[in-house]
């Protein structure tokens, strides 16, 4: 029997765009139908940069209908709806504000998918989440139905004025140009393989039974179980194992850092993820970065946001003067120098 693939991408226009969705499109499209469906023939059905959520639905509900196996690719960018807090797929005309009219409701896609029979839907997702998305998704797990089998993953917000590229399917498109499609398990696995250390802060999307390699796969699976001391303590070898080879300042230890940062975070403990921060915000100065370097102004954009989550008026004014020198130097969005004086103002 045919498969049937569906192939999305969608990110917004202008400045609210946090990935470039559209660019993995023709690599996919350049892989024979039968290996992206894992059938002997297949039907290909493609939307780039979609306008309307009807339009999709309206794809998304064709595709779910056709017998056979099923699978739906899908790069984009995670948005929330922030009245109802619902997640949403962006679309081209998506905003902040138009969510809700705009963007694509996740669990339309698990409505639609709901009713085929367990073992024939496949979903393969690069989704890349703004802030408000990433934080919910460290509690509540995006939900697309039992009978459907995904992989894939959801990376965090990129820097500011950063447009993060699809590398994970990217890398599942490339292999399977090949023209063997593997195992999905396996299929998953080489393209996390291939994104590496890049996908560092990553939720890993696996079906039940995919194995677990890289050490940054068994850190989100200790992250996703709440093992948090767990995940910080293979962090934190991999870290002196970096400082002891590479040194301080390389981009080894750095990487390191930065995934302890946020495994801080993860695990809700702001002072320690705005500590790191501000230690890697300065290692990157003291090797030579410029302040207006991304990686710099990322560092100290999240070590300014987890300053702001410390509930203990104590640690936050023993932060807070660090802080607010790094913000002489990496001045960030309008503003947050003024608000880091203030807040410290009040704290005293």
């Amino acid at each position: 029997m045919p498969g049937t693939v569906l192939l999305l991408a969608a990110s917004p226009a202008g400045k609210g765009c946090l990935v470039d969705a559209a660019s993995v499109l023709p690599v996919l499209a350049a892989v024979p139908p039968a290996v992206l469906a894992g059938t002997d023939t297949a039907n290909v059905v493609e939307l780039a940069d979609p306008l309307e959520p009807q339009a999709v639905l309206t794809r998304l509900r064709a595709a779910a209908a056709a017998p056979g196996p099923l699978t739906v690719f899908i790069t984009g960018q995670l948005q929330l709806d922030r009245r109802q807090r619902l997640v949403h797929l962006a679309l081209a005309r998506t905003t902040a504000s138009t969510v809700r009219y705009t963007a694509l409701p996740w669990h339309w896609v698990r409505e639609e998918l709901r009713l085929r029979a367990p073992g024939t839907t496949t979903l393969v997702l690069d989704l890349h989440a703004d802030a408000e998305t990433w934080e919910l998704m460290r509690t509540r797990p995006l939900d697309s139905g039992r009978n459907s089998a995904v992989y894939g993953r959801i990376a965090p917000p990129p820097g500011r004025r950063t447009v993060a590229a699809p590398s994970y399917m990217k890398a599942v498109a490339t292999i399977l140009r090949s023209g063997r499609r593997p195992a999905l398990a396996e299929l998953h696995q080489q393209a996390l393989a291939r994104v590496g250390s890049e996908g560092y802060a990553d939720l890993v999307l696996g079906a039940p039974g995919a194995a677990a390699p890289d050490p940054h796969s068994a850190i989100t699976a200790a992250v996703q179980s709440g093992r948090h001391l767990d995940a910080d303590a293979l962090a934190a070898r991999h870290e002196q194992a970096a400082l002891q080879t590479h040194g301080p300042g390389s981009s080894e230890a750095l990487h390191w850092a930065e995934v302890r940062a946020d495994l801080a975070m993860f695990a809700g403990d702001a002072v320690r993820s705005c500590r790191a921060w501000l230690g890697v915000a300065s290692a990157r100065l003291a090797a030579g970065q410029s302040a207006a370097d991304p990686d710099v102004e990322s560092a100290v954009d999240r070590a300014h946001h987890q300053w702001g989550r410390i509930t203990d008026p104590a640690r936050a004014r023993e932060l807070g003067p660090a802080l607010a020198e790094l913000r002489t130097r990496v001045p960030g969005p309008q503003g947050a120098l003024d608000h880091v004086q203030r807040q410290l103002q009040r704290l005293s």
